[in-house]
């Protein structure tokens, strides 16, 4: 797999299986994403009635070629009466972790919600002992913003997560070419 190659799409039914892994095999989820299993079906559901893409969230494969690598994810946080930003993730197979993968799908993630929708700001969580992840934010071109302290409950213990943000004038002038 090749970082120039990763690429975002919607997802396609047959993509599904590959999705489900996350809810199956712990082993695919672990260290950081494994929180039990729970309604296995709901992205069939979901695909099924909206493609998993709304107005409110949304859900991309990361692709190389034709090789499924995991996928992105977006929600809706509304701040105010007026206002709301996106909240987004990553869920990548482990055989595609640490080459730069997670990187360049975030990185196309913000171009593209930037790109077309008008929020002024994103941000993204993960585990404060995901050193890995926070190192691909902040090369995706997020800005730490801090601590969030016992705030997920994971393997029988309270965690703190860390959170990062990048506002619309931080990216690149390419970011509408996604």
């Amino acid at each position: 797999m090749s970082v120039e190659r990763v690429t975002l799409r919607p997802v396609a039914e047959d993509d599904l299986p590959v999705m489900e892994r996350f809810l199956l095999e712990p082993r695919t989820a672990e260290p950081f994403q494994w929180f039990g299993w729970w309604d296995i079906r709901r992205w069939r559901r979901q695909w099924a009635e909206t493609g998993l893409i709304t107005e409110e969230s949304g859900q991309l494969m990361v692709v190389s070629d034709d090789e499924r690598l995991g996928f992105v994810a977006w929600r809706k946080i509304v701040s105010s009466r007026t206002t709301h930003y996106w909240n987004m993730g990553i869920a990548l197979l482990p055989e595609a972790r640490g080459k730069g993968v997670g990187t360049e799908a975030q990185r196309q993630l913000v171009r593209y919600l930037f790109a077309h929708t008008l929020v002024m700001r994103i941000e993204a969580d993960t585990e404060s002992d995901n050193f890995a992840e926070q190192r691909a934010l902040e090369k995706a071109g997020f800005t730490r913003e801090g601590v969030l302290r016992s705030v997920v409950f994971r393997d029988g213990r309270w965690r703190d997560g860390v959170r990062y943000s990048i506002l619309r004038d931080e990216i690149g002038a390419d970011a509408s070419r996604s």
